[in-house]
């Protein structure tokens, strides 16, 4: 984790997000808190329709929540008109979806869609052939450069769906299922390749995914369970000892209180409890106790 992990870079704040499907109305997101610090690497799991691939899209700029506050660095997404909204997907966010299609042109060539994005913001040529190489070099596909992505697998696709949104630097990456598609060794290397970025660009990355074993990749996963946060998974290394080999890696489990002091009791407790719709909560020595309520 970055040292910088602590400052705020992503502020999501009791945001609320409905679709209006012909006389329905669907809200995705119910008052979801969230805060990325600058540099960390997160996953965000949940279950289909949970909210995760909207929030996602909210942070890239491509949808706007119906209610609450978001900021990235410096700019309140809500306050942000078109042009400044252009610029920031332009420069500031990177965006690898799950379908490989969606992020490299097919008659381009690998080295080719990496320039594109450079292009658009009329980077130098000389400059933009020189990075663009880099990058293609960096996610292990030099040997590829020239080839076009139907002669691709499916990991070096998103290899290089990965160089292009890193092509303009910038400072936060946000993925949508990027190893959906992939066998899980595959998989596992895509997620290993966006930690040594993470830790070598110090680049804070977002990814949304099902699979929450990605927990030993990330600085933490956070749950999103019908449209809020509601738990979060930390891994920590903790010496044990005076080697490298006696180090281990904890994982620490905590729920989630948001602004309004709301909590979100797990699923797995509620099933072995009859807590009813209401219950008593109590502090005693710094301990707070929820139980039932037999009145």
């Amino acid at each position: 984790m970055s040292s910088d992990a602590e400052v705020p870079y992503i502020v999501c704040e009791d945001l609320f997000k409905i679709y209006k499907i012909a006389d329905l109305e669907v809200v995705a997101l119910r008052g979801l808190d969230l805060k990325v610090g600058k540099g960390e690497m997160v996953a965000v799991v949940g279950a289909s329709g949970s909210g995760k691939t909207t929030l996602l899209n909210i942070l890239a700029g491509y949808d706007i929540p119906s209610a609450g506050r978001v900021t990235v660095g410096t700019r309140d997404l809500l306050m942000m008109a078109s042009s400044d909204t252009e610029t920031y997907r332009r420069r500031e966010v990177g965006f690898v979806w799950q379908q490989t299609g969606r992020n490299l042109f097919p008659y381009l060539t690998v080295v080719e869609n990496v320039e594109l994005p450079m292009m658009i913001i009329n980077e130098d040529p000389l400059q933009r052939i020189e990075r663009s190489k880099a990058l293609v070099e960096m996610v292990g596909l030099g040997h590829r450069m020239g080839h076009k992505p139907d002669e691709l697998s499916g990991g070096e696709q998103q290899r290089a769906a990965i160089a292009v949104a890193f092509a303009n630097n910038p400072p936060l990456l946000l993925a949508d299922e990027p190893t959906g598609e992939l066998d899980d060794a595959t998989a596992d290397e895509i997620l290993t390749l966006l930690g040594t970025i993470n830790r070598d660009l110090h680049t804070t990355i977002v990814i949304v995914t099902h699979d929450s074993n990605i927990v030993r990749k990330v600085d933490r996963v956070v749950k999103i369970t019908d449209g809020k946060t509601s738990t979060e998974l930390v891994r920590s290394r903790k010496a044990v000892g005076d080697s490298e080999k006696e180090n281990r890696t904890a994982i620490n489990e905590y729920v989630l209180i948001d602004g309004a002091g709301r909590v979100q009791i797990p699923d797995e407790i509620l099933d072995q409890i009859d807590i009813g719709e209401r219950a008593k909560i109590t502090l005693e020595e710094g301990k707070v106790t929820i139980f039932t309520n037999d009145d």
